[in-house]
């Protein structure tokens, strides 16, 4: 049970609009481990706009480069310990960042990338081309914006980091982007909800995101609740193969419910560093 825990309370969500202040996302990378509180985050609304260079269809390589428990041995997260076997592995899976439509309605560019069949869009808070203002996802300029497919990118990752016996679905909330439910074979669910988060663009090739959610894992004897941070640094790298780096940390915030939330109150109580690798998705076969 913990080992499972363990595992949701990390799974690499390359989900993330508000924007933080120049360079404190940044810095905040630069600074780990040596996080006393939370980032400078905004209420989230809407989805998490990407850049241009980011659409696509990607194999990801993801590999934990390090772990600390900054309050340990007093206060230490469930699989913390358990977590270790993921050091210096490298885990494998695909993510896709695709363009939805634009105000005006009109279909957003075909992805450049090769995709089978099975690898439907989406659905956007309740649906494309709608006039509510809670459906609006877009760019001032009304052009095509780029976001995460969440639903695609959740159940992969879970599968990649739980199995494929264990995970049975990832669920998005038709009406938000920043709902999500992650259903375990077990009947144990894994529900995440984003509250904040921001974003910095220090140079055309460079993107850094952070986003915090609320996690609930339901249907042990005793539920669970934390909060997640996942701040992400994207750089994209020229090459023969258009490739992105990045270098991402989550990080796990006790909940006011937890029997020793006044020990850490926003001091993080585990941290995972991720070294990844996006290489763009060549469908093979037929």
């Amino acid at each position: 049970m913990n080992k499972i825990l363990g595992v949701c309370l990390v799974l690499l969500v390359l989900l993330w609009g508000g924007e933080a202040q120049a360079g404190q996302l940044a810095d905040r990378l630069v600074q780990f481990p040596n996080w006393e509180s939370k980032p400078p985050i905004m209420i989230a609304e809407g989805d998490l706009i990407y850049p241009d260079w980011m659409e696509g269809t990607w194999t990801v390589t993801s590999t934990l480069i390090e772990q600390v428990a900054p309050l340990a041995p007093e206060v230490v997260t469930p699989g913390f310990e358990s977590n270790h076997r993921y050091l210096n592995q490298p885990m494998s899976f695909l993510v896709r960042f695709q363009a939805v439509q634009d105000a005006t309605g009109q279909s957003a560019p075909t992805m450049p990338t090769a995709i089978s069949d099975r690898f439907l869009p989406l659905k956007l808070q309740g649906g494309y081309g709608t006039n509510s203002k809670q459906t609006q996802v877009y760019r001032s300029d009304e052009s095509p914006i780029v976001v995460a497919d969440r639903a695609f990118n959740g159940l992969n990752i879970a599968k990649a980091y739980l199995g494929d016996r264990l995970v049975q679905s990832v669920k998005v909330d038709p009406d938000s982007p920043n709902r999500q439910i992650t259903l375990l074979r077990t009947g144990r669910q894994l529900i995440s909800v984003v509250t904040g988060r921001a974003t910095e663009t220090p140079a055309p090739d460079h993107f850094i995101a952070t986003e915090v959610s609320n996690q609930f894992f339901r249907g042990t004897p005793q539920p669970y609740f934390n909060q997640v941070e996942t701040t992400t640094a994207y750089q994209r790298v020229q090459s023969p193969s258009l490739e992105i780096e990045a270098d991402q940390v989550t990080a796990v915030y006790l909940s006011p419910q937890d029997p020793d939330y006044f020990k850490a109150l926003d001091r993080p109580v585990a941290l995972y560093r991720y070294r990844l690798e996006l290489l763009p998705f060549r469908k093979t076969g037929n």
